[in-house]
């Protein structure tokens, strides 16, 4: 198949879209990217890309369109989202090619697919969007928008006008088909269950030596949906020689660097900021645990993240902060410990019994989880999945 890949993120910023598109080319499919110039997790456009628009990465074209760099403030975010639909809607109205498909992955905003949308009707092809992002629920759960407050309702009508024109979408968790139904009032559009692929990448460097006797990984989005700053504040309750090594970047970054000053918890965390994947690897490789959170409320609160497959094939036990389709996961797996509440209290008793578990019986835990995900999440696995339905979709 000759497929039109539509993705506001792809290499060098750290997302699955890339291991995908590449798994598509291995395969024996061609493949064309529109995407942004790398800037999630810099900052700014990263360096040397500043007038890179068109190149060649692993057997997949890639084409930028110009993007004001995503910054910490929340004008510089919307300005960012509003550059990639202005400039990816030009680029593919103009765009002459012969394709068979349109895939496009949804992550924030969901109008970032929309020039997806329009070339898939101009050329007479179906379009295929993988949803790991609901909108407009995302903008009520991290409290950006106020629902019912007439923003709401305009991305709302926006949003369900943009679901409403793609062929097929296939969503990361399960308890997404029910906001498109019930919430979305999307009773026709075709939805199938189809995880999210983990980032996975080759470990850079030696497996990490660690001073402290327990060490805590987290590694993802500082957001607030991510409930970091608890995470945080448990450390400052924990007594065992626990430290927790924070990996990531996010909209809660300086918030939770504040707090970490104002806890006096440098002896007890470790800020490495955003970190090639590759690189967090060593991190992960001796870890007692990987930290997995997310906020249990709304639809959103009771999806997959991203993170939590990935950690899954790290082959360590999990501390589980979560809810919904998520926590199914990690019970299913047998290999986490649970959180029963989300404060730092909670926490940190999770977190102590983990320290106090034997070597014997975290290992057990991590092999728990690798078993699982070598069984029902492999990267394989799951690529398959999604070329079955592109190949599907073309037939029609």
């Amino acid at each position: 198949m000759r497929i039109l890949v539509v993705s506001p993120h792809y290499y060098p910023e750290s997302f699955s879209i890339t291991s995908i598109c590449e798994g598509f080319v291995k395969q024996g499919h061609e493949v064309l990217v529109v995407t942004d110039q790398p800037n999630y997790g810099f900052e700014r456009i990263k360096e040397g890309y500043e007038n890179v628009f068109d190149e060649t990465i692993n057997g997949v074209s890639v084409h930028r369109v110009k993007t004001y760099p995503r910054k910490s403030g929340r004008g510089s975010i919307i300005r960012n989202y509003l550059t990639f639909w202005r400039n990816s809607k030009r680029f593919l109205r103009k765009l002459k090619g012969d394709f068979d498909i349109v895939y496009s992955m949804s992550l924030s905003p969901i109008i970032a697919v929309s020039g997806a949308n329009i070339f898939a009707k101009k050329h007479g092809i179906k379009h295929i969007l993988h949803c790991l992002d609901l909108w407009p629920e995302s903008t009520v759960i991290t409290g950006a928008v106020k629902k019912g407050s007439l923003l709401y309702k305009i991305l709302y009508i926006w949003s369900k006008k943009i679901y409403s024109k793609i062929d097929e979408i296939l969503v990361s968790s399960p308890s997404f088909e029910t906001y498109f139904r019930e919430v979305l009032k999307l009773k026709d559009s075709k939805i199938s269950y189809v995880c999210q692929p983990a980032l996975i990448a080759k470990q850079i460097g030696e497996d990490k030596e660690f001073e402290h006797k327990y060490n805590f990984v987290y590694a993802g989005n500082i957001g607030t949906i991510q409930l970091v700053e608890n995470i945080v504040k448990s450390f400052s309750l924990v007594k065992e020689d626990a430290h927790l090594h924070l990996i990531g970047m996010g909209s809660r970054k300086y918030a939770v660097l504040k707090l970490i000053e104002e806890l006096d918890l440098k002896d007890k965390i470790t800020f490495y900021g955003p970190t090639p994947r590759g690189i967090t690897n060593s991190y992960l490789k001796n870890s007692t645990a990987i930290i997995v959170s997310l906020k249990n409320e709304g639809i959103v609160g009771k999806t997959i993240p991203s993170k939590l497959i990935s950690s899954l094939n790290a082959g360590k036990p999990i501390l589980g902060i979560i809810g919904g389709d998520g926590r199914k996961v990690l019970e299913d797996s047998n290999g986490a410990i649970f959180s029963e509440g989300e404060g730092p209290e909670d926490i940190a008793k999770a977190i102590s019994t983990i320290c106090n578990k034997s070597e014997a019986e975290l290992k057990q835990l991590g092999q728990n989880n690798l078993d699982f995900y070598n069984k029902e999440y492999s990267f394989d696995k799951l690529l398959n999945e999604i070329i079955s339905h592109l190949e599907q979709a073309n037939k029609f």
